[in-house]
């Protein structure tokens, strides 16, 4: 929570307002998620239940506090009741009522009340993390998306100074018109591949702005797909787990099964009550005792309501809920192992990544170096243009490949983070 109260006073400093932004502004990583914290919907979502669940728990708070009710009834009576009643008559009438004893009840019903807000609380924190790793994934796929465009642009580049040397030698009867012809299929190629980019940025952009609440895409991100990609140690993930919110919703959903539990035990036992019920009346003759124009009175009622018999419903409603507070233990249990799963899974991904990084830089400078010695070798007369087309294929996608480690290493790394709750 401490990296989400960064981001949202990095916001606030900033004077960030949602939607309003500067033509083509540049978006760092830090200030895209408070984005999302401030917009997103489903974190606007998440409050609005946090908020319902406390205003039941404040409604649950005055239960056992006793409840007035007044009235006011004004009547007019004709013939033949005007032989027993006032032609014209006013009623007011107010009434008390106070629970002395539920079965406790009234009790676990605050309790129950006070667990739920507790998790809507933690839904929200498991929404945020949601929120901010998706915008952190949609925030790297935009840079990769941008390095393969310029990608892209230089192995255009590479191809028309491949297909300008070919001409010379086609046009001087040094070479076949087949060499030049396999260097145009693959520029008209490499053109559609740009366009693609170009396609799949604005895609990409349009994914970001959703998440972050921007109705437009007049925004770009930092370019920083650079950093360290170094292995990381395993953390204790057994431990990690429990700052994990999906443990924290489950285990207060058991807390919740368990006062339900005893809601229900409550209904097997008595309900003790005392109301008291006051009167006044105005009209000729109200008063049938003395005949006087008035009448007024008190009423007090203790009522025990003590459940007897009912073929054993009430029993087998608490075990039902019983074995459902079974069953959702064994679900956190359940839950336990699988985010550690989750966790050692997303450790050896992360690892991977950064040897797919190392794999993929051996191969870029392997790629480069091959590509130098080919178009020296073609400049000298000694390798066909073929050769050289082949060299820059394998340059370009040893580059797209490193591109591509890098941001499946910083996708991991978030998704690393998360898993260890410490996202």
């Amino acid at each position: 929570m401490n990296i989400k109260r960064i981001l949202l006073v990095f916001l606030i400093v900033s004077g960030g307002a949602v939607g309003v932004r500067a033509q083509d502004k540049i978006l760092g990583l830090a200030e895209v998620k408070s984005l999302a914290l401030q917009n997103n919907k489903k974190l606007k979502k998440a409050q609005n239940n946090i908020e319902s669940a406390i205003a039941a728990k404040k409604a649950s708070d005055v239960a056992n506090r006793p409840t007035l009710d007044g009235s006011i009834t004004g009547t007019y009576f004709t013939e033949p009741l005007t032989a027993f009643l006032p032609e014209v008559m006013g009623n007011a009438s107010l009434s008390v009522t106070q629970v002395i004893y539920a079965g406790g009840k009234i009790k676990n019903a605050g309790e129950l009340s006070s667990v739920l807000v507790d998790i809507q609380k933690e839904q929200k924190v498991l929404t945020e993390d949601e929120v901010l790793l998706k915008t952190e994934t949609a925030y790297w796929q935009i840079i990769n998306v941008k390095d393969k465009i310029i990608l892209a642009k230089e192995y255009i580049r590479l191809l028309n100074a491949l297909r300008r040397d070919l001409k010379n030698v086609y046009d001087a009867g040094l070479t076949y018109k087949n060499d030049l012809l396999k260097v145009e299929v693959q520029l008209n190629e490499a053109e559609l591949n740009l366009t693609k980019a170009n396609d799949g940025l604005t895609l990409a952009k349009l994914n970001l702005a959703q998440l972050i609440g921007n109705k437009n895409l007049d925004f770009d991100v930092e370019d920083n797909l650079t950093g360290n990609f170094g292995l990381v140690s395993e953390s204790d993930i057994e431990n990690s787990i429990e700052k994990r919110p999906e443990i924290s919703i489950l285990s207060k959903s058991v807390s919740a099964n368990e006062i339900q539990e005893r809601l229900l035990e409550g209904d097997r036992k008595p309900t003790v009550a005392f109301s008291g019920y006051g009167f006044a009346g105005l009209g000729k003759n109200a008063n049938p005792v003395n005949g006087k124009d008035n009448v007024k009175g008190f009423v007090g009622l203790l009522s025990v309501n003590v459940p007897l018999y009912d073929w054993g419903a009430r029993k087998q409603k608490v075990k039902e809920q019983h074995y459902k507070t079974e069953a959702r233990k064994i679900e956190l249990e359940e839950a336990r192992e699988l985010l550690e799963l989750e966790a050692q899974s997303s450790w050896l991904a992360l690892n991977q990544s950064v040897k797919k990084i190392e794999l993929a830089e051996r191969s870029k400078k392997q790629a480069e170096e091959n590509l130098r010695l080919n178009q020296d070798r073609f400049e000298a007369g000694t390798v066909i243009g073929e050769e050289v087309l082949k060299a820059q294929v394998l340059w370009q996608q040893a580059n797209t490949d490193i591109i591509d480690a890098q941001t499946e290493y910083k996708i991991n790394e978030a998704n690393y983070k998360k898993a260890i709750g410490e996202y």
